[in-house]
């Protein structure tokens, strides 16, 4: 039976090609005494083959029970130790050959409801599935297999997890996909390993080497990656467009690498085509590094910076000089910022459509009317607990800003029911209200709201002093609002 299992794992080894010395390690087929009887040419040009097959990148936790017995011993590396790593397993035969599974399953010719779909509408449910997941697939059957690495589900690369070896996880994958054009995955698009702690500048850097035709890059939360490892995947991937770096702390800046810089003609300068960038809670970030940001990213039309504590009004200045395409921007915690970085972001005029500006204590009505009196097009505004805003400035607002859908204005004490009677005068098309902690806002307020913004989909009075008829009233009037309250006689 040896030299049966062996013949049948060779002949599904012909036409491939090697992917890497991983595979001999991790794949055992010791011959037994009675293959040594009847080996032949034959046979020893089998294994041969059989240890060159390649195979998919499997990223699995080594506590799995189905990697100690049953089918995963016999493909599972001996190596393994403690962490979650990237492993590498040969294709899976076409039927089982264990005796004891032999026995358990079903008859032959009774087909699982499964294999009845054709292979695009497999291809379609493998297409829901997170690589680690689609990895799993491949080792079920020969079909399986050659539909799980179907080029166009390899167009995204998402994994998670604390645990995971993402360096070593990425290398394997990439070495996988490069197969049929070497040393290049020209059909990934798009990495996504956010929350991958282990994740270093070296796993940055295969991504920039292999993946030229990168579009979409997210790695938020991943601390261990630098400047650097940041520099080379924006020079060698021309096509990034969207970058979330957010909670990386070590990034205090985007560049092109230096090499890269001289490369490039003067008529093309020294620009990098992104367009949607978010650092948020990267501490570090300093004016300086948003200079050079804006100098090289002028396409840009997302950037949020929420709780990039020392960035001031001089960084807003840069920005706004040299990225005049900005649509939305948030600053929001950014304790420095004041009313003039507002008059700096009021120059974007009709672009800007999104302000995030919560918790900036130093900003005041002065900022405020900055914002409407320029950006008479903005959609969305989040001023949460900027306790200087009055009523003067809601009202310079409203009647600025007719096309407000969002807008919120809780933890300001200073706006009353005065304020809210000229947004709801104004701004018919408001959705989403937020008032937490208005302390000056009580049910007269909410009622003209509620009769004029029939559109209204949430409305937010926790710890407001809001009467139960008022809040009945505003149910009646927006039938499909959400009202967040704290009243526990209103439900």
């Amino acid at each position: 039976m040896g030299a049966n299992n062996g013949k049948q794992y060779g002949s599904e080894g012909k036409g491939s090609s090697s992917i890497s010395s991983d595979v001999s390690s991790s794949t055992d087929h010791t011959p037994t005494k009675a293959q040594k009887n009847v080996a032949t040419s034959e046979d020893s040009d089998l294994s041969m083959r059989t240890l060159s097959t390649p195979s998919p990148a499997l990223i699995c936790p080594p506590t799995l029970p189905g990697f100690q017995n049953g089918r995963g011993s016999s493909t599972s590396s001996s190596s393994i130790t403690g962490e979650t790593v990237a492993m590498v397993h040969s294709p899976p035969p076409t039927r089982l050959t264990h005796p004891l599974i032999r026995l358990a399953s079903r008859p032959q010719k009774e087909q699982a409801s499964i294999d009845r779909l054709p292979d695009p509408s497999m291809v379609h449910v493998f297409s829901f599935l997170p690589t680690n997941q689609l990895c799993r697939c491949a080792r079920v059957c020969r079909r399986w297999y050659n539909l799980a690495w179907d080029p166009r589900l390899w167009r995204t690369i998402r994994l998670t997890g604390e645990t995971i070896n993402v360096d070593r996880a990425l290398k394997v994958l990439t070495r996988r996909l490069c197969q049929d054009t070497p040393n290049v995955c020209l059909m990934l698009e798009t990495v996504i390993v956010s929350g991958c702690r282990r994740l270093t500048d070296r796993g940055l850097y295969t991504i920039a080497q292999c993946c030229p035709e990168l579009r979409r890059l997210e790695v938020s939360g991943c601390y261990n990656i630098s400047n650097e490892a940041v520099f080379d995947v924006v020079s060698l991937c021309p096509n990034l467009e969207h970058l979330d770096v957010s909670g990386c702390s070590k990034v205090t800046c985007i560049s092109l690498t230096r090499e890269a810089s001289i490369k490039l003609s003067p008529l093309h300068g020294k620009q990098i085509s992104i367009r949607y960038l978010d650092m948020t809670d990267c501490f570090v970030l300093e004016d300086e590094g948003l200079h050079t940001i804006a100098a090289h990213c002028t396409q840009l039309t997302h950037l949020y910076l929420r709780r990039c504590v020392r960035l001031t009004d001089e960084g807003l200045r840069y920005l706004v000089i040299y990225c005049a395409s900005i649509k939305e921007l948030s600053v929001s915690d950014c304790r420095f910022v004041s009313d003039f970085g507002l008059r700096e972001i009021a120059k974007l005029e009709s672009r800007l459509r999104y302000l995030g500006i919560a918790h900036c204590g130093r900003v005041t009505d002065v900022g405020i009317r900055y914002v409407a009196k320029y950006c008479g097009k903005l959609r969305y505004l989040n001023a949460r607990g900027c306790e200087g805003i009055t009523d003067h400035g809601v009202e310079c607002l409203a009647k600025n800003c007719a096309k407000l859908k969002s807008l919120d204005i809780g933890k300001c004490p200073l706006v009353s029911d005065t304020g809210l009677e000229c947004l709801a005068l104004n701004c018919f098309n408001l959705k989403r209200l937020s008032l937490k902690s208005c302390e000056s806002i009580t049910g007269h307020g909410l009622q003209i709201v509620a009769a004029n913004c029939f559109d209204l989909q949430m409305l937010n009075v926790q710890d407001c002093d809001v009467s139960v008829e008022a809040l009945r009233f505003v149910k009646r009037h927006c039938k499909r609002c959400v009202i967040e309250h704290t009243n526990p006689a209103f439900f």
